[in-house]
């Protein structure tokens, strides 16, 4: 019997569903992304109002094909405008137009707010599809480094910069004299004395800036270093005066000015060297932060940090959380997150009273193989003194029953997400420069995220049924 084959006909026209929406499979993620976005408020949005020129594509259309984009993993604009041709579900969402990469970049350069307020309404909507509880959080935070729209090779450090300013001098002094000396050897093709000068001396102005900019941050970053340094010594003052033993040498004071290493990107100078990974690399990156509720595994914190390690980041990424969403209970932070400082100013109140959040972090790093002694059942700790410091009490809150058992919730949180975002998604790289558009890129990320995520828990099916 000879073998059957299924007949394939490219050159016979065939009609598409007359109605778009028929286009794709019903429980697709672009029908929950245009009725998502169409229950915003878009009164924020910032158009184009001198009324000249084309037709302007709606804000609800261009804010749905970005959302759409990133959150199955297509984020250059010109990669998104090519997808309004190639991808049957993009072209539903556009009713057959083809936005230019221009309007989009443009959009998503220029509308800030709407993005941050579509955050919180999407977490809102969360909550009206009953994924999402306000109030009383229980949520885990981290960082994570993503790769800045800069090259680490376009960098230059504070002390190669003084080194490449007094080889430029000693260059332009030596066209000087080229040009006074009549019977000079000419140069290449091309090249002329004067414009060697001028492109030595722009160079030379570039690397000057790099070097006050540097010398800037230095300063910024001793005066708290110096900070420190004192709060460190009144402890340790305080301590001798209730009579308790002081171990160990004196801190020893921060040492003003720049380090020889100290870096500045020529592409981004907003970017910094930061270590990626557990091994000797450094990338230009961001450090991107997120805080995530448990149960739902929604992003309901987000920003972008220009610090290479979390130490700082504990404070300003619970505050990234909106008001909106109530509350936080509990804070679940490896760590790098972990301070005294932070800590107290999280859970008290300026006044002292308590402010109803607590913070379980870890505070000091643990291997991950239990031991035989870890699986028998053990007695609760006995709890601290009254006086005792904030690395004694976290550690005391970590080793109860209760506090162990919510601790474990954040590794199985917030690195997951962060997991899907870079290899599911596919984002381990910004494509706009500067911490501000870097901020709003994240924020998009987020939402694009958290609205498949929605969508996931069957956000779609629940979200028909309000229709």
């Amino acid at each position: 019997m000879a073998t059957r084959f299924v007949p394939i006909d490219r050159d016979t026209p065939l009609l598409l569903p007359p109605n778009l929406r028929d286009w794709v499979p019903a429980d697709h993620l672009v029908h929950f992304i245009l009725d998502a976005v169409d229950a915003l408020d878009l009164r924020q949005v910032k158009v184009n109002s001198r009324g000249t020129g084309s037709a302007q594509y709606p804000p609800h259309l261009l804010l749905a094909l970005l959302i759409y984009s990133y959150a199955t993993g297509i984020f250059g604009s010109r990669r998104i405008e090519q997808s309004t041709y190639d991808s049957v579900p993009v072209r539903l969402l556009t009713g057959d137009t083809h936005p230019d990469h221009d309007t989009l970049c443009t959009f998503r350069r220029e509308n800030q707010a709407l993005l941050t307020e579509s955050f919180v309404k999407v977490l809102q909507l969360a909550q009206q599809l009953q994924v999402l509880k306000f109030g009383q959080l229980t949520v885990a935070a981290d960082g994570t480094k993503v790769l800045a729209n800069a090259s680490k090779h376009s960098a230059v450090s504070y002390q190669r910069a003084g080194e490449m300013i007094v080889q430029l001098e000693l260059e332009v002094a030596q066209l000087l004299a080229k040009a006074e000396q009549a019977d000079a050897t000419p140069l290449q093709d091309g090249l002329t004395i004067p414009a060697e000068i001028t492109r030595r001396q722009e160079r030379k102005a570039a690397l000057a800036q790099a070097r006050a900019e540097i010398e800037a941050r230095a300063q910024a970053r001793y005066a708290v270093q110096l900070a420190e340094h004192a709060a460190q010594l009144a402890h340790r003052a305080a301590k001798k005066e209730r009579g308790e033993k002081v171990g160990g040498k004196p801190p020893e004071p921060p040492t003003p000015g720049p380090a020889p290493g100290d870096q500045y990107n020529f592409t981004d100078p907003e970017s910094r060297i930061m270590k990626a990974g557990n091994g000797p690399h450094f990338e230009q990156a961001y450090n991107a932060q997120a805080a995530v509720e448990i149960e739902s595994r929604l992003i309901v914190g987000e920003r972008v940090s220009q610090a290479p390690n979390d130490k700082q980041e504990l404070v300003p990424t619970l505050a990234a959380i909106p008001a909106a969403a109530g509350p936080v209970a509990s804070a679940l932070v490896d760590s790098g997150f972990f301070s005294a400082q932070a800590v107290a100013q999280i859970e008290r109140a300026v006044d002292g009273t308590p402010t109803g959040t607590v913070v379980y972090a870890a505070v000091e790093k643990t291997g991950h193989h239990r031991r035989v002694a870890d699986l028998e059942k053990q007695a609760e700790p006995a709890p601290p003194a009254a006086d005792a410091r904030g690395i004694e009490v976290m550690r005391h809150r970590l080793k109860t029953t209760a506090g162990q058992a919510l601790y474990k919730l954040r590794q199985q949180t917030v690195e997951p997400v962060f997991g899907i975002l870079k290899a599911v998604l596919g984002f381990r790289q910004f494509h706009l420069r500067g911490q501000a558009k870097v901020a709003l890129e994240w924020t998009l990320v987020c939402l694009a995220y958290n609205l498949k995520r929605l969508h996931r828990l069957g956000g779609g099916l629940k979200l028909a049924e309000q229709h």
